[in-house]
């Protein structure tokens, strides 16, 4: 009866090689995931924000959406009938948005303008930057 095995030192060989090919890939991975919750939470910003405009457009109401730095919330709120609408929690996100260009809060009028244009700056712990704009027509776009 024949018998093939592998030695104990090619073994080790595959492990070494193995061991080597995944600290290489770990760094990349940890940067990859970086990247992508930034960005989801950059999109799920620019979703709020697009839903405030709608808001407003729907309602004839303005809409204000209030960024919280400290609770680390958007909250949006109807203006003329001075009720919130829903509050979005970014906080267990990894994230930190810094104070929006044009202050605090972003104000959409019936006719889905914006009070005024403003730029809000996103970072993840790892260094990522993200950045999204409200343009003074209502627009908003991730840069």
């Amino acid at each position: 009866m024949k018998q093939e095995g592998k030695t104990l030192a090619e073994l080790t060989v595959v492990i070494a090689i193995i061991g080597m090919v995944v600290a290489m890939a770990v760094p990349n991975y940890f940067v990859f995931i970086s990247r992508n919750q930034i960005r989801c939470a950059t999109e799920e910003i620019a979703s709020e924000l697009r839903l405030a405009r709608q808001l407003a457009m729907t309602y004839q109401d303005r809409v204000r959406i209030v960024v919280d730095l400290d609770q680390q919330t958007l909250t949006t709120q109807f203006i003329n009938t001075a009720t919130t609408h829903h509050a979005y929690h970014y906080g267990a996100k990894g994230i930190v948005i810094g104070e929006p260009s044009a202050g605090p809060e972003i104000l959409f009028h019936p006719s889905g303008r914006s009070a005024s244009a403003t730029t809000i700056q996103l970072h993840s712990r790892e260094g990522q930057t993200e950045r999204l704009t409200v343009s003074i027509t209502g627009r908003i776009s991730i840069l």
